[in-house]
């Protein structure tokens, strides 16, 4: 009996393969590289697009805690700050002063920066909610744009 006490061992002339070559692990990786390139703006702009439509809809909920604000205790002065919704002015009595948002973290726009107050509004007649978008500065487009609401 000439045949081998292993089953398993490869037929003599073949070699046995136990991996990939590093020709075709560097083909996958080029691949992968490829699909990411094409993906991954795609996927970015989206994350952008997103945080200004959260931007808009928080700038909306603050807005309406302005409102009830105006009802309440009239309009603040000029150069007040959205923190009126959440630490108690000066010159509202203690007995008659609630916060109009659950924590000062509702103030900060999806950039993590405060929302800010303007009065009178440049685009309103009585207030603006503004949040100058992802690059903080006035002006801009995409994800960049200012979200002003009334």
């Amino acid at each position: 009996m000439s045949k081998s006490a292993n089953p398993h061992k490869a037929k003599s002339g073949w070699r046995t393969r136990r991996g990939f070559t590093i020709i075709e692990v560097i083909v996958i990786v080029v691949i992968l590289g490829v699909i990411a390139a094409l993906i991954a703006p795609r996927l970015f702009s989206r994350v952008g697009q997103s945080k200004q439509a959260v931007a808009a809809a928080n700038a909306a909920s603050l807005a309406n805690q302005v409102r009830l604000f105006l009802a309440d205790h009239g309009k603040p002065d000029a150069g007040a700050s959205i923190s009126i919704l959440w630490e108690r002015p000066a010159n509202i009595a203690e007995d008659k002063w609630q916060p109009y948002v659950e924590n000062a973290d509702a103030l900060k726009d999806p950039w993590d920066r405060p929302f800010m107050l303007v009065i009178p509004g440049t685009k309103n007649v009585d207030f603006d909610i503004v949040s100058y978008g992802a690059d903080g500065q006035p002006g801009g487009t995409g994800e960049d744009a200012d979200v002003i609401k009334p």
